[in-house]
């Protein structure tokens, strides 16, 4: 064997054991990471519209809540679509993932907390008429909650798949009304007028559904329909933190001037943070 052919079989003799795998580096096209999170559409995703550094925050901060908003939303109709096949402990599951899922959401506050009025305005009008409130997936979100409103379609007549996507949203049974369907079917109080109700409206407590939840919570705890109850309320009450927390931070930015898009600003978010969702899972514990 000539010296150039035994340096060559010394090079090709096999790794220690214990050493470190090396990873795949050559790939024939994009690697399989970008194949499956796309990050460089991500990543290019940002354009900006001053020339101000903290706006980028501000516009990836609001990307990464559309990001968290989408997959909620999976996570709320598939948990909605379980409760209709009387499946409850997917529907926990999923409720329970998305406990998690709306912390993160909300935590995407805190770049924005700090921010002063003065670095909010520098580039405030970049935004022009956008408004968070035109949110289509953020409306979805509600949608499901049970805060229905046809006028909050009219924002998307431009986008015909997202019109389209929010109209059947708006005539599809919230989570809470799936909920209230498999309460009636264990045969719980439920009255008709609840179970009949126009789904396309906002949801309006009932004192029924009220003696209902009081009876669960006085009952057995570790049951299926109480545990059920308390994974709704996790969810109902990160929700009216994420309420709370984007008011603080709109109040901070901009104290009490009228909001981008036309909206009322503070005044607006104070109305909303007021709201409970789920109603009646509150109010059935004074009566426990």
């Amino acid at each position: 064997m000539s010296h150039d052919a035994e340096h060559v079989a010394e090079d090709a003799t096999p790794q220690d054991a214990d050493a470190p795998a090396t990873p795949h580096l050559d790939f024939a096209g994009t690697t399989p990471y970008e194949d499956y999170v796309q990050a460089d559409v991500l990543t290019h995703l940002q354009h900006l519209r001053s020339d101000d550094p903290g706006e980028m925050v501000f516009l990836v901060t609001t990307q990464v809540m559309e990001l968290w908003f989408t997959v909620i939303v999976h996570e709320w109709e598939t948990a909605g679509g379980a409760l209709a096949q009387d499946d409850v402990p997917t529907a926990v599951a999923a409720l329970k993932r998305s406990v998690r899922e709306l912390q993160a959401l909300n935590d995407s506050w805190r770049p924005l907390a700090q921010l002063t009025p003065a670095q909010f305005n520098s580039y405030r009008s970049a935004l022009g008429e956008g408004s968070g409130f035109q949110s289509a997936m953020y409306r979805r979100m509600e949608f499901l909650l049970g805060e229905k409103s046809a006028s909050m379609l009219v924002p998307h007549r431009g986008a015909p798949r997202v019109y389209a996507e929010l109209e059947k949203a708006l005539h599809q049974p919230s989570l809470y009304d799936e909920v209230l369907r498999l309460l009636a079917r264990r045969g719980h109080g439920v009255p008709r007028a609840v179970l009949d109700r126009d789904v396309s409206q906002r949801y309006v407590p009932s004192p029924e559904v009220e003696a209902v939840w009081t009876e669960l919570y006085a009952g057995d705890e570790s049951g299926e329909l109480a545990r059920l109850g308390e994974a709704l309320t996790d969810v109902a009450e990160l929700i009216w933190r994420w309420r709370n927390d984007h008011l603080v931070a709109t109040r901070r930015a901009m104290g009490a001037k009228t909001g981008t898009g036309g909206s009322a600003g503070v005044a607006w978010l104070e109305k909303r943070a007021q709201k409970n969702v789920f109603p009646e899972l509150w109010t059935a514990r004074s009566h426990v």
